[in-house]
C-alpha cells in the first residue's frame, strides 16, 4: 500500500470533521475520530468469525462458567464482540443509535471496551445523540473499508499515526510531545539491533523489545518488523508504557490486531507506576518528550532516590525538575538483562533526545552525575547527531544515545560520536514542523558508517572520517576547580565605610552604637596599609570618647569588612594563620580528568596570576559531551573586499531602480 492511500484512508476518517464542526471544537476532533477508527478496525479484523463468536456465546450463555477463553478461540484473536450488532445496523436505525451503539460496545471483551473507555467514549456517544449526530458518524465510518486483507497492519499502523499527528497539531500539543517519523525510528532500530544480526537468524529466536513511551507503538512495531527480516520465525514480544490515553488505546487495539498480548501494554506514569516491574528486556527503545517536566511524580522519584538506592532507578541522581528526559534513561537502564559469566545476556538500549541532556548541569550536578554513572559503567556506545527539522511538532536538533552493557571488544572504553546531520532530503511538502526525511538511502549510508566507525575513525584516508570520533569513556569527565586568589586590603575611614560600619548589624546590636559610630568618625580621612595598625587606632579613639571596645568574632569580622578596602597592593588578610580567599576573586577552571591540576595551575594561571592557588576540597568531578564542539569546522570570515564590492553592487542595483521609480 502506498502512501498516498495512507493519506486517502486518513482524509476519509478526518472527513468526519465536517460533521462535527460547529458542534465540537477542532482540539476535539480526534475524540470522535480516533475511537471511532479502532471501533471500525476491530469490527473489520472480527468480521470473518463473527457468526463463530455468535454460537460460542449462545452456547455458554446460562451457564456457570466464563467462557473468555471459548470466545477467544471462536474469534481467533485475542478480543472478541459477542453482539449481533454492527455499526452498519446501528447506522440503519437513528433513533435507537446511541443505545445500540452502548450495547455494541458494552459486547467487546473486557480488553476491547477498555481500550475504548479510554476514550471516554461513552461521552462521546451521549455528545453525539445529542447534537443528532451520531448514525451520521456511524455512517461515515461503515464507508470506510479497514479489512485486513486491504489494510495490513503495518500499514494500519501508518493510518493510526496520520490520524494522531492530526489530532496533536489541531490539540497545539508541546513541542517535545511529537510522533517519530517512520523513517526516523526505521534508523533507530537498525542502530539497536543491526550488532546482533548472526544471533537473531538462530533457530527458535526469542526477543523481548521495551519502550517505556511507547506513544501508539510505531518504534515496537518497527523493532518487530526488524527482527523478523532476520528471521520471519522469531518469536518477538513487544511491552511498553504509555501516559496518554489516546495514544495507549491505539497502541493497544494494534497488539490486539496483530495478535500480540495487549496487556503488555501498561497504563500509567513509567517513573511513578512503572508498569512492569522487575522484568528485563533484549532491547529497549524510546522517544521520550523533550524537555517535559516531572513534578506530577516529584514525590515519588525522590522518595526512590533517596531510599532505595542501587535498589532504585535513579540512585545515580535527579536531572532538573523541568526535563525528565535523563529520568528516562536510569529507568531503561533498570531494565536491561544482567551479563553472565559466559559473555550472555545483556540487552542494548536507544533513546532519542535533544541536545540537552549532553551537557546540562555543572560538575556534582544531578545530570553530570548521571552522565557520570553511565561513562563509568561503560554503557555509552554511541551518539548520532541527525539533521533538525525531522519531527512534526518540533524543528530541533536530535540526537540518538545507543547503550549497552556488552560492548563488542573493539567499542570497551570508548564512545563513538558520528554526525549525521548532513544525512537528509528537503521534503516535497512539510508536515507541521517536519521539513526534512532520511531517505532509504541515507539509512543505509548511516546504518553502514555506524558498524564501521572504530575502522572509519582510525583512518584519516577514509572519506567520512571527518564524520566519525572516538573517545575513551575518561575524555568526557573534567575536575572543576576551584582558583583561589587572597584577600587583599587597604584601611580607611571614609564617609562610605563609616556608613557601612554604621549599618552593619554586630555594630548595631551595641548598646552605644550611636557613640561608637562618632567616636570612629573622628578618625575620618585617615588609613592604614596594615589592619593592625587600623584596630590600634579605632580602639584608641573609642576608649578617648569614654567606651568599650565591643568584643566578640562577628564584631571584630564587621569592622574589619566595613573599613577594609579592597587593594591590589593592599596587606594579605588571613585566618588562624591561613592566607584568606578573596570570594570576589574566586574563578573556577575546567581541567581534563586525569590531568594534574597544580601543573594546570601553573601553565595557564600563574603567568596571569602568581598568588593563585587550588582549594582542593571543592573540587568536583563532572562529565559532559560536547557534541558540536568535536566537529566545529572554522570557517574565515569573508574577505573584506569581497563584501564591500558585493554592497557597492548592491547600492548601484538600488540607484537604478531608484531611477525607474522617479522616471
Amino acid at each position: 500500500m502506498n502512501s498516498s492511500k495512507h493519506t486517502e484512508l486518513a482524509n476519509h476518517a478526518w472527513s468526519v470533521a465536517d460533521l462535527l464542526r460547529g458542534d465540537y471544537k477542532q482540539s476535539d476532533y480526534g475524540k470522535v475520530i480516533l475511537p471511532f477508527t479502532v471501533m471500525r478496525r476491530l469490527e473489520c479484523v472480527l468480521e470473518p468469525t463473527r457468526e463463530k463468536v455468535a454460537e460460542a456465546a449462545a452456547q455458554y450463555e446460562g451457564q456457570d462458567i466464563d467462557p473468555d477463553y471459548w470466545l477467544r478461540k471462536a474469534s481467533g484473536h485475542s478480543f472478541y464482540n459477542k453482539s449481533a450488532l454492527t455499526l452498519k445496523k446501528i447506522a440503519a436505525d437513528p433513533q435507537n443509535a446511541a443505545k445500540n451503539l452502548q450495547v455494541y460496545v458494552g459486547a467487546f471483551s473486557d480488553n476491547a471496551r477498555e481500550v475504548l473507555d479510554k476514550y471516554e467514549f461513552s461521552q462521546q456517544i451521549k455528545r453525539l445523540g445529542n447534537a443528532d449526530l451520531l448514525y451520521k458518524v456511524i455512517g461515515k465510518f461503515t464507508d470506510l473499508d479497514l479489512h485486513p486483507e486491504v489494510v495490513p497492519n503495518h500499514n494500519m499502523g501508518y493510518i493510526f499515526e496520520e490520524l494522531i499527528r492530526r489530532f496533536a497539531e489541531q490539540s497545539n500539543e508541546t513541542a517535545g510531545e511529537h510522533f517519530t517519523p517512520r523513517e526516523v525510528i526505521k534508523l533507530m532500530v537498525n542502530l539497536l539491533i543491526a550488532p546482533d544480526g548472526d544471533a537473531l537468524t538462530v533457530p527458535g529466536a526469542v526477543r523481548t523489545v521495551m519502550d517505556p513511551a511507547c506513544g501508539t507503538g510505531g518504534m515496537l512495531s518497527a523493532a518487530e518488523e526488524h527482527i523478523r527480516e532476520y528471521n520471519e520465525d522469531a518469536t518477538v514480544e513487544v511491552y511498553g508504557q504509555e501516559l496518554n490515553p489516546e495514544s495507549w488505546a491505539i497502541c493497544r487495539s494494534d497488539l490486539m490486531i496483530k495478535g500480540q498480548d495487549p496487556e503488555h501494554i501498561a497504563f500509567g506514569n513509567s517513573f511513578s507506576d512503572p508498569g512492569h516491574g522487575r522484568e528485563k528486556f533484549d532491547y529497549l527503545l524510546a522517544n521520550p518528550p523533550f524537555g517535559v517536566e516531572w513534578k506530577k511524580v516529584k514525590e515519588e522519584v525522590e522518595y526512590e532516590h533517596k531510599n532505595l538506592g542501587e535498589a532504585g532507578r535513579f540512585a545515580a541522581g535527579l536531572p532538573r525538575i523541568n526535563d525528565g528526559s535523563l529520568l528516562f534513561l536510569q529507568h531503561m537502564i533498570s531494565m536491561m538483562k544482567p551479563v553472565d559469566a559466559r559473555g550472555g545476556g545483556g540487552s542494548r538500549v536507544a533513546i532519542v533526545f535533544n541536545g540537552s541532556p549532553l551537557f546540562t548541569g555543572a560538575a556534582g550536578s544531578g545530570e553530570s552525575e548521571i552522565r557520570r554513572w553511565i561513562l563509568e559503567n561503560d554503557w555509552l556506545e554511541a551518539i548520532v547527531a541527525l539533521p533538525d527539522q525531522l519531527f512534526y511538532n518540533t524543528g530541533i536538533s536530535t540526537y540518538f544515545w545507543i547503550l549497552t552493557n556488552r560492548k563488542s571488544r573493539d567499542h570497551k572504553g570508548k564512545v563513538v560520536l558520528l554526525d549525521a546531520r548532513d544525512q537528509f532530503q528537503k521534503m516535497r511538502k512539510s508536515l507541521g514542523d517536519k521539513r526534512k526525511e532520511l531517505g532509504k538511502q541515507h539509512i543505509v549510508d548511516v546504518t553502514r558508517l555506524y558498524a564501521d566507525a572504530i575502522q572509519v575513525a582510525a583512518d584519516p584516508e577514509h572519506p567520512l572520517h571527518a564524520k566519525v570520533k572516538v573517545f575513551d569513556n575518561e575524555a568526557f569527565g573534567y575536575q572543576r576547580v576551584t582558583v583561589e586568589r587572597p584577600l587583599k586590603l587597604r584601611f580607611e575611614v571614609t564617609e562610605e565605610t563609616l556608613a557601612a560600619l554604621a549599618a552593619a548589624k554586630p555594630v548595631q546590636k551595641f548598646a552605644d552604637a550611636e557613640a561608637f559610630v562618632a567616636a570612629v568618625r573622628t578618625l575620618l580621612g585617615s588609613s592604614w596599609s596594615k589592619k593592625s595598625d587600623a584596630l590600634v587606632a579605632l580602639k584608641d579613639a573609642v576608649v578617648a570618647a569614654g567606651l568599650l571596645w565591643p568584643s566578640g568574632a562577628p564584631f571584630a569580622k564587621a569592622v574589619r569588612d566595613t573599613i577594609g578596602v579592597r587593594d591590589p597592593e593592599g596587606e594579605v588578610q588571613a585566618i588562624k594563620g591561613e592566607v584568606e580567599p578573596d570570594a570576589e576573586l574566586r574563578d573556577y577552571e575546567n581541567v581534563l580528568l586525569g590531568e594534574d591540576v597544580e601543573e594546570y595551575l601553573k601553565r595557564e594561571v600563574h603567568p596571569h596570576v602568581p598568588d593563585a592557588w587550588i582549594d582542593h576540597t571543592k573540587t568536583k568531578i563532572g562529565y559532559e559531551i560536547p557534541f558540536t564542539r568535536h566537529f566545529y569546522v572554522y570557517e574565515p570570515p569573508r574577505p573584506l573586499a569581497e563584501i564591500d564590492a558585493e554592497l557597492k553592487a548592491l547600492e548601484a542595483e538600488i540607484q537604478v531602480l531608484l531611477g525607474e521609480v522617479t522616471e
